[in-house]
């Protein structure tokens, strides 16, 4: 028996899937949110593994944010995930929000990464 999909579950279905249509064969940029921490990363999915990542949990970042859940935390954990994509060799990636919506954090993210130098 199906069970039903809860709103959440929806939007990352229906997200993935259409990354998944029309990424051709660039990297995805993933993101994931929670209450206190804001978590990015650069997966290859056809070898599945991880490029780069970065998380408000860094050292580096832990030490300069108050919190982990505010848009400046956002945007130093984009700018991170930027550079160490971009010493990776990639510039061309495809942003996958997840379930959650293009709005604050996630929105603070993904500009940042793209001032950073990832295109997508």
């Amino acid at each position: 028996m199906r069970t039903k999909l809860k709103p959440f579950e929806k939007r990352q279905r229906r997200v993935r899937k259409s990354l998944k249509a029309n990424s051709g064969s660039r990297l995805r940029l993933s993101v994931h949110r929670s209450s206190k921490n804001i978590y990015a990363q650069v997966i290859d999915d056809a070898a599945g593994t991880t490029i780069a990542a970065a998380s408000t949990l860094d050292k580096d970042l832990r030490t300069k944010l108050k919190t982990g859940a505010d848009k400046n935390a956002a945007t130093e954990v984009g700018k991170l995930v930027a550079a160490r994509a971009i010493a990776a060799g990639i510039k061309d990636v495809v942003f996958d929000r997840g379930g959650f919506m293009y709005h604050g954090r996630i929105a603070a993210l993904a500009e940042a990464a793209r001032e950073g130098g990832l295109n997508f």
